[in-house]
Parts: C-alpha cells; structure tokens; sequence
C-alpha cells in the first residue's frame, strides 16, 4: 500500500504531465497561429498585388490622359478675311519660275495676265471629310491661278498632309504629294502678301521656304491660333465643313513618334485628298 509519500510523489509527476501537455498544446497552437497569420498576410499581399496590377491596367485604359491626347482650345470665332490697302491692277502679269524636279509630273501654269478680282469655289476631298474652299483672286491672283492649275491636273489627289500644329501655330499644312513636307511642284510661285496682313481660324495660306518668292504646291489650313510675321500669302478661307474636319484631326493630336522640334507633325489621324472639285 502506497504511503502518503509516495501518493504526493505520483501525483506531483502527473502534474508535470498535465503541465507538459499543456504547454505542448498551447506551443502548437502558438505555431498553427503563427502560421496561419503569416498564409494570411501572404494571400493579402497577393490579393494587394493583382488588384493593384489589375486596377493600373484599367486605369490606362480608361484614363484619358494615358490613351488619348490631352485636350486643345480652339477658338470659335473667325478671323477677318484680309483686305489689300490697295487693290491691286486687273490684270496682273504672273510668272512661275522652274526649279528642283516636281514631286509629280505636272505641268507649271501659264504665265502672262492673270484677272485679279472675283473668287473661285473649290472642294478637297479627303479620307477625313469634305474641305471647301473660296479662293479670292483680289488677294493673290498668282497664287490662285497656280493653286487651280495643279488641282485641276490631279497634284493634289491622293496626297496626304504631313504637318499638324496644335499650340500656338494651329494649323494643318497639306499639299505634298511625297507626304514629308520635302516635295514642290517644280516651280515657285511669287510671294503677294503685305505687312498688314494677319493671321487666325478659317484662313488658306501658302507655305513656304525661308527664301522669298519660294512657295510652291504646299498650303496652310488655320483653324486656329497663327502668330506669325506677315510672310505668308494668303489666298482664301476655309468653309464651316472644312473647319469640322480640321477641327476633329486637331483634336485627335499628333503622332508622338513622328513629332518635329517644333512640337508639330504628321497627324494622328490621316487626312489624304482623295480629290478636287473646282466650282
């Protein structure tokens, strides 16, 4: 029979087995804990990062400012079609000089008396929309008649405008037929602008080289903001259709990867003349 020694011995080491379990089980679930906390900041994480991945996606999808060109202020308000201080002599003698070969065969217009009062109605037809015209002869005879000739001979059909400007210099430049702004129809025409003259939204000018008396084929379309010097002639305006068009490709930005210095370039969205209505 066991003393009460021995009963104190067998209980206190039955204790100690009860305490040992039970820092055995509370070890474990320590560990379970631990483990379980750590499976859960790891499944958050990863939850963080696909819905943080997932949500830049859709953000540069649907940001604008990521996929689209930030938007551009374009006045509404025409500018006043130019007047000459002086009416010019009806007619005017008008002669085009050759130079480097044509970016495509055309023949150089007439030279000799060319009429310098009325307006001529035209209509370029592009990929983009409709463009009409109003060519007046009492600003620029020499150039309207030269402007006419190489539309009536096909120059400009199937040519794509290579030059878009969207700050300060909002205008579209057009007339190539190499599309790279390299291209003259072999031949220049005279300068017939004056210091007075100005420039804004709706208005049709030449462009030119740095030289004087060095345009040839290539034309300005203003559809907005134009600060430039009194060099360029201008030579009619645009109809409200035509500013629509202008309007929509402006709008649309330029090409990044085919940007100029200058800030400007070849159009976002492509605008080739498909065809030229005189009348």
């Amino acid at each position: 029979m066991a003393t009460n020694q021995q009963r104190r011995e067998a209980a206190k080491r039955k204790l100690e087995r009860q305490l040992a379990r039970r820092a055995e089980r509370a070890r474990r679930r320590r560990i379970v804990g631990v483990g379980v906390t750590v499976g859960a900041v790891v499944v958050a994480a990863g939850l963080i990062i696909v819905l943080a991945t997932r949500g830049g996606d859709d953000a540069a999808a649907q940001d604008p400012t990521t996929s689209e060109t930030p938007p551009i202020d374009i006045p509404t308000e025409r500018a006043p079609m130019p007047v000459r201080p002086e009416p010019l002599a009806n007619p005017v003698s008008c002669e085009y000089p050759t130079e480097e070969p044509a970016a495509k065969e055309v023949r150089p217009p007439q030279g000799g008396e060319v009429p310098s009062i009325g307006t001529v109605d035209v209509t370029l037809h592009s990929t983009a929309g409709d463009i009409p015209l109003t060519l007046d002869r009492a600003l620029a005879p020499c150039t309207v008649h030269s402007f006419l000739s190489l539309a009536e001979q096909g120059y400009y059909t199937d040519s794509e405008c290579h030059r878009l400007g969207t700050e300060g210099l909002q205008m579209l430049q057009c007339g190539d037929p190499k599309g790279d702004g390299s291209g003259g129809p072999g031949y220049t025409v005279p300068d017939e602008n004056f210091p007075e003259l100005t420039y804004g939204r709706g208005l049709l000018a030449m462009a030119k080289k740095q030289a004087p008396n060095s345009g040839g084929g290539q034309f300005f379309m203003v559809y907005g903001e134009a600060q430039l010097s009194p060099d360029y002639t201008v030579f009619g305006n645009i109809g409200d259709p035509g500013l629509e068009v202008l309007d929509r490709v402006a709008r649309d930005g330029i090409d990044p990867a085919q940007m100029g210095p200058d800030g400007t370039g070849k159009p976002k969205t492509p605008l080739r003349f498909t065809g030229v209505t005189v009348g």
